[in-house]
């Protein structure tokens, strides 16, 4: 069919040919072209050459909202542009394409993890890799980076506005991750970039009291599986939460009484030995040791998790018990309060004890495996004793203390 101006009504007058493709290329822009097919199918296309290379095509859409001969044509003319600039506009969609997979969100941040947190944030890489994926990835698993706006970020800050700790934490981790990207050239601005960072949260200093104590052991009795075990656990040993919900049956040796925390999974990166008391021995003996696999789970492949929630219910238990402790005594309900806690509140609880036990600060400061104080710096490098012997009689008087408060 000859050439012509490519118009609705020349489109609508091309007849089918049910020997083969028909194409009919405009006589006013150069490339811009109908196709009808043999069913009676049209499209738009656009035939070019990149700096005399080869010819090649490119559908623009159906005949069809949205296009039409005059929209085709514009798409045209800004596809041109891109040809004599020298840029091919088939590659160049499929270099997007690459990109967009490469940026994509959730393999960016486990990319960022390995490269970045893994070797510059040695102690607090695990709880970061834990804000992106129970805080970012869920909401922007989808998406590339460089399509998460100011917006966005804003909108994850403010569900965390009545927590202004979690919500530092989750800034910092996004505003590292944002700051790497641009560094790398993957994106070219940080959505973070201006926004004021959330004030610094005071360091918390809650400790619970005895009366707490024994709520809290009251209460985790209550709780169903693992929670129950997993909080007592959290007790005995005043490890970290993380560590603990981590624990594997290969990490405990029944006969030695003792759980071995690899360095893999020490906040540290060094294994850290932590004796078990009678009580925490009572513990793993009721669950059936095994030579291997977690054991806080309720899936057999994930530990324990739900933890804002799992701690809202043993509040209310907690506060049910001295409720129930003040009546006995005569006293009015209403009248009992119990401040705010968080499970990390149990493992500085602990540490106070010792000292009021008389356990001297490098030992306590070893039940904890903390490097600081006593255990930093050059003392630190020279000092290599673990203290084992002294951690046992300090988590076994622990353990003392506590049946004798329950």
């Amino acid at each position: 069919m000859a050439n012509q101006s490519i118009t609705v009504r020349s489109v609508r007058s091309v007849k089918p040919n049910p020997k083969g493709d028909i194409y009919i290329w405009d006589t006013i822009l150069k490339g811009f072209g109908l196709r009808t097919t043999p069913s009676g199918a049209q499209s738009f296309v656009f035939q070019y050459r990149v700096d005399g290379g080869p010819a090649r095509r490119k559908t623009i859409g159906p005949v069809g909202s949205p296009w039409t001969p005059a929209t085709a044509r514009e798409e045209v003319k800004r596809l041109l542009i891109q040809v004599y600039q020298g840029i091919d506009p088939v590659e160049a969609k499929r270099e997007a394409k690459r990109k967009k997979e490469a940026l994509n969100f959730k393999a960016y941040s486990e990319k960022f993890v390995e490269l970045y947190l893994k070797e510059n944030w040695k102690g607090t890489w695990k709880a970061a890799q834990q804000t992106l994926q129970n805080v970012a990835i869920p909401r922007w698993a989808n998406m590339a980076v460089n399509e998460i706006s100011r917006a966005d970020i804003v909108k994850v800050m403010d569900e965390y506005s009545d927590r202004p700790a979690r919500r530092k934490d989750i800034h910092s981790v996004l505003r590292k991750l944002f700051n790497w990207a641009t560094d790398r050239e993957d994106i070219e601005v940080s959505p973070l970039a201006g926004m004021k960072a959330p004030k610094a949260v005071p360091a918390r200093r809650r400790v619970l009291d005895d009366k707490e104590m024994v709520a809290l052991w009251k209460a985790s009795e209550k709780a169903g599986w693992p929670w129950g075990a997993f909080v007592r656990m959290l007790i005995l040993t005043m490890q970290r939460r993380q560590e603990v919900a981590e624990m594997d049956w290969s990490e405990i040796d029944i006969d030695a009484c003792r759980w071995v925390l690899p360095a893999a999974r020490a906040k540290n990166d060094e294994e850290h030995i932590i004796p078990l008391s009678k009580l925490a021995m009572k513990e793993l003996n009721r669950l059936s040791p095994k030579p291997s696999g977690l054991v806080f789970t309720t899936t057999g492949t994930t530990p324990v998790s739900g933890f804002f929630k799992g701690k809202k219910a043993l509040t209310e238990d907690m506060l049910e018990y001295l409720q129930a402790c003040q009546i006995e005594l005569g006293g009015d309900p209403e009248n009992v309060n119990l401040p705010n806690w968080r499970l990390h509140d149990i493992r500085r609880t602990g540490a106070t004890n010792l000292q009021s036990l008389g356990i001297p600060v490098e030992v306590t400061e070893s039940v904890l495996n903390h490097i600081s104080g006593t255990r930093a710096g050059v003392a630190g490098i020279y000092n290599r004793y673990k203290y084992d012997n002294e951690k046992r009689a300090a988590l076994d008087a622990w353990c003392a203390k506590i049946e004798a408060m329950i």
